[in-house]
């Protein structure tokens, strides 16, 4: 029993020894907060200012017991390519945590000290490391508890600077529902951008933390705007801690979905209804999203390309796979796929002559132990060829 007890944290202790070394503490001496302030910065492995990549950023306060996790959980979905590597910047707040975050409940007002933070976040953390990193467009700013009332207040914001407020165990105002009213969330449909606003409920917390949250999430579920995720989250935990580890990667799948492979739910609400046309556009505006938002240029991967295969194939027949076939021979010109959507766009147009050469030179391109070499030679021998 004891050893299997261990596990989860030899586990964690482990994922945490594999960052340790990438970590970066830095002192801000700021004009809006009070004291000197440390925060913790985690570049992603192979970070190099002198190449083109660049990174997400991500904002995380309450560093003390959020920032290892949120960290650990960034590394694990960046390398199941679930999402982008990130730049982690954790802000330690062990000691001001009250002055920094703690509202006045009987407004709903920010504290004068609420608002030295706020600025502090906006003005020195973010610029900063915006000015000595490589970050891309994307920013994430995650807290907890009274931290996570404060993140909501970035919502105010005229021009939207953050894309993704996870707030995770909310300890909101009163007037949290008044206050996001008064922010006009509407208005972030006009932005050309993709914004993302996470809240987790938990049976964990007392019936009256549970009711003011689950009142604030029924509201935001109705707002129906395109470009504004609302993740209404209920986590079914009897500790508030194990929710908080459950809500990050929780928040991490939702926040990234879009980095993600095609997967079967976005291919069934977004995709398999699509006109072929519209289906390779849909690709195609993916990844040119995924290269914009995270600094990613992934090309395209083979396993989407599969996913509207069918549908190129199948619809209007086949008519797109002449322009699928060309789109898939520039990205991948050493891959036989796109000589095969070649040869068959021909195929079905009757024209033989060049079916065959394009599957020939499809084959040419295979290896002779690749398992389907076999299978993509059948198409040659179906077409008379040799």
């Amino acid at each position: 029993m004891m050893i299997k007890k261990s596990l989860p944290l030899i586990f964690l202790l482990f994922s945490i020894c594999t960052f340790s070394q990438k970590i970066i503490k830095k002192t801000i001496v700021s004009d809006f907060v009070d004291s000197k302030r440390t925060i913790r910065i985690y570049l992603p492995e192979g970070y190099d200012k002198t190449k083109e990549k660049n990174y997400p950023l991500a904002i995380v306060l309450d560093a003390e017991y959020l920032f290892d996790t949120y960290v650990g959980n960034s590394v694990l979905f960046a390398a199941k390519d679930k999402a982008p590597e990130q730049i982690v910047v954790g802000i330690e707040m062990a000691k001001t945590r009250k002055i920094d975050t703690y509202f006045n409940l009987n407004n709903e007002n920010l504290t004068t000290n609420n608002k030295k933070f706020y600025q502090f976040i906006k003005n020195e953390v973010i610029f900063d490391i915006e000015t000595n990193y490589k970050t891309s467009p994307f920013i994430s700013i995650i807290g907890e508890g009274t931290s996570a009332n404060l993140i909501a207040q970035f919502l105010r914001e005229e021009k939207p600077f953050i894309n993704s407020y996870i707030c995770i165990n909310p300890t909101f105002s009163d007037f949290i529902g008044n206050q996001l009213q008064s922010f006009n969330l509407e208005r972030y449909q006009k932005e050309d951008n993709t914004f993302y606003f996470y809240t987790n409920n938990s049976n964990s917390f007392t019936e009256a933390k549970q009711l003011k949250i689950k009142e604030l999430q029924n509201a935001l579920s109705g707002l129906g705007i395109n470009n504004f995720n609302i993740i209404n989250d209920h986590i079914a935990t009897a500790s508030p801690i194990s929710a908080i580890a459950e809500a990050i990667p929780r928040a991490l799948t939702k926040t990234f979905e879009i980095y993600s492979a095609i997967s079967k739910e976005e291919f069934d609400t977004k995709v398999k209804d699509l006109s072929p046309i519209d289906a390779i556009a849909y690709l195609e505006n993916k990844y040119l999203e995924i290269e914009f938002l995270f600094g990613s240029n992934l090309g395209i991967r083979e396993r989407d390309i599969y996913a509207i295969e069918k549908i190129i194939i199948e619809k209007e027949n086949g008519d797109q796979l002449l322009n699928f076939g060309k789109m898939i021979l520039k990205l991948f010109p050493t891959s036989p796929l796109g000589d095969y959507y070649l040869g068959r766009y021909y195929e079905k147009g009757k024209d033989i002559r060049r079916a065959l050469k394009y599957y020939k030179i499809g084959y040419g391109k295979m290896d002779p132990s690749n398992p389907n070499a076999d299978a993509f030679y059948e198409n040659i021998l179906r077409l008379g060829g040799q």
